[in-house]
């Protein structure tokens, strides 16, 4: 059975709904990861699932773009995606596209936004996280200025550990962890989406005559 957001229209109010209620997901949980974990800290929910409390200072997967210089053009990359993906988003709505069309283009957009307030914010209101200590809510005494804040990332899977068969190329025989990445609510929003426009794309974008 097809899910009610699927079957039914998907106008604006819905889709600010959808926004809105991820958003909230995503910035609740980074805040009182960030006011609860030590840098590092981790907690078991299962073998296969933990939250385990990193920040990310640069682009995906942790990357670093040249320092400053870098952090700030990926800030001001990331604003100028938002607002494009915002109009991408308000003519999807107006031309009434499909439905799975605008909840990706919805989930992309909350995605990004809720990485963005990281990068914006997170700097000017909370001192730093670290090892030995917890971050507080201080906006007098920040840890860095605007565009410059680390993006909190929580969610961790480690599916599979061990020792990779020799077979297989540059990881075969060494240790290895299935699925490293550690990432956050935001990130889960963008992958979902980009999916929806990968998996349902005759449906998304229509072959017109």
């Amino acid at each position: 059975m097809q899910t009610f957001v699927f079957t039914k229209i998907m106008n604006t109010k819905k889709a600010i709904l959808l926004i809105v209620i991820v958003l909230l997901i995503d910035q609740i949980s980074k805040i009182y990861i960030k006011l609860n974990f030590r840098l590092g800290e981790e907690v078991f929910v299962f073998d296969w699932f933990r939250i385990h409390f990193v920040e990310n200072n640069g682009a995906a997967w942790g990357t670093e773009l040249g320092g400053k210089t870098g952090k700030l053009i990926l800030s001001l990359f990331r604003v100028g995606a938002i607002v494009g993906i915002g109009i991408w988003l308000k003519k999807a709505l107006k031309e009434k596209a499909h439905n799975l069309l605008i909840v990706a283009i919805s989930l992309i957009f909350c995605g990004a936004l809720g990485n963005i307030i990281d990068s914006l914010c997170y700097g000017l209101f909370f001192t730093a996280s670290t090892y030995n200590t917890l971050a507080i809510l201080n906006p007098s005494n920040g840890y860095e200025s605007i565009f410059y804040g680390k993006v909190v990332d929580m969610l961790y899977f480690p599916i599979w550990q061990g020792i990779a068969p020799k077979w297989m190329p540059i990881i075969g025989g060494k240790f290895f962890t299935f699925f490293n990445a550690i990432f956050n609510i935001a990130d889960s929003a963008i992958s979902i989406g980009v999916m929806i426009l990968l998996f349902f794309n005759k449906k998304v974008f229509p072959k017109t005559n």
